[in-house]
């Protein structure tokens, strides 16, 4: 990466609440580990990498780890838009399904 310039990470959740049915068609993602819905099959997390133009001023309301506001209905496509942000220059995605551990990463998002 050039270390003179500016990047935009995003990290999305095309499938939520499932891949089958998904309502919010891309969430916002939050890392505090992966936080599927109990029998709603496997979720593709994404990440996307954009290479700014310059450094960006950025008006989106900031969200905490442990929200949940903000996020439903994102669209990486109209972020990149809004902020004149060019084509992803890397990305990476990773499957995750529901198992024990994702009742304690809902507590952590509901900040309780």
């Amino acid at each position: 990466a050039d270390q003179d310039s500016f990047y935009t990470l995003i990290m999305s959740d095309p499938d939520a609440p499932s891949r089958h049915a998904p309502k919010f068609r891309e969430i916002l993602s939050a890392y505090v580990g992966s936080g599927p819905p109990k029998n709603s099959g496997l979720h593709r997390y994404v990440f996307l990498l954009y290479k700014q133009k310059g450094k960006l001023e950025f008006n989106e309301a900031r969200i905490g780890n442990n929200s949940r506001e903000e996020r439903p209905n994102f669209r990486a496509a109209n972020f990149a838009s809004k902020y004149d942000l060019d084509y992803p220059v890397a990305g990476n995605f990773y499957q995750a399904q529901w198992d024990e551990y994702v009742p304690f990463v809902h507590k952590q998002l509901s900040g309780n």
